[in-house]
């Protein structure tokens, strides 16, 4: 019988990579987003390529109601799922900690931390009563070691590292594993975001060496959610092999 992984923010980077990688492997694909045009794309790509089951769902994770409404609600041959993979996140702006936008701190903490909360704690009763489950966060180097400008998108990584550690404890009687994935410098849209649009600013991180690609992080994800059932990567760090860390970089 096909399994099934749950993907927030799917629409594009790790977890339409993700998507991919697991529909590639006949695991059927419950996908989440903002962006209703791109999951309306990645179902048509998913089920005409891979010949899986798609369930798109369209909302925030930073929307307490509508996530807690779509989970709740999701349709009974979709309420056995075997991975969820918390990967929507963001961050915005590199700025001094007296210049950062409050804005900016906000989006960043109610997405890459409630968010993550929200959609954890919507989606546990299902692994309950299964008595098995596996979540992966998806972290950062930058939840490793806080960074010069880093300041709210590295309070709110090292909270998804704590968060981890918190669920591996709570979660032991319910036989979920928990898993974070922490990736170091990777070429998506990561940057263009942070940098609000600005491609020349983007384009420079990741100038004069090879990063990450979001393949890469699939891959390991896929991984870590295919080992023996007794077997859990609890914490992983990755980085390209210019990276030493969140701050230490050849190029």
């Amino acid at each position: 019988m096909p399994k099934t992984i749950l993907i927030t923010g799917a629409t594009s980077g790790f977890g339409k990579s993700i998507a991919e990688t697991f529909a590639a492997a006949g695991w059927n694909c419950i996908i989440t987003g903002r962006r209703a045009d791109r999951l309306t794309e990645l179902t048509n790509q998913l089920t005409s390529q891979f010949n899986i089951k798609v369930l798109s769902c369209c909302f925030d994770v930073q929307d307490r109601k509508a996530v807690f409404e779509t989970i709740d609600n999701l349709p009974a041959e979709w309420r056995s799922i075997d991975v969820l993979v918390n990967n929507a996140g963001l961050a915005l702006g590199r700025d001094s900690f007296e210049n950062a936008s409050l804005d900016d701190w906000d989006t960043m903490i109610d997405t890459n931390v409630k968010g993550l909360m929200y959609v954890t704690k919507a989606v546990l009763p299902i692994f309950m009563e299964q008595q098995k489950g596996h979540i992966i966060n998806i972290g950062s180097t930058a939840g490793k070691e806080v960074y010069k400008d880093g300041n709210g998108y590295c309070a709110s990584k090292h909270a998804v590292d704590a968060i981890s550690k918190a669920m591996r404890i709570d979660l032991l009687p319910y036989k979920v594993k928990v898993t974070a994935v922490h990736p170091g410098a990777a070429e998506t849209e990561f940057s263009l975001v942070r940098f609000k649009g600005n491609e020349q600013k983007a384009e420079m991180v990741y100038d004069g060496y090879k990063a990450l690609a979001a393949k890469d992080v699939a891959d390991i994800v896929f991984y870590t959610a295919n080992l023996p059932e007794h077997v859990c990567i609890n914490d992983l760090t990755v980085t390209c092999l210019s990276q030493a860390n969140s701050f230490y970089l050849h190029k």
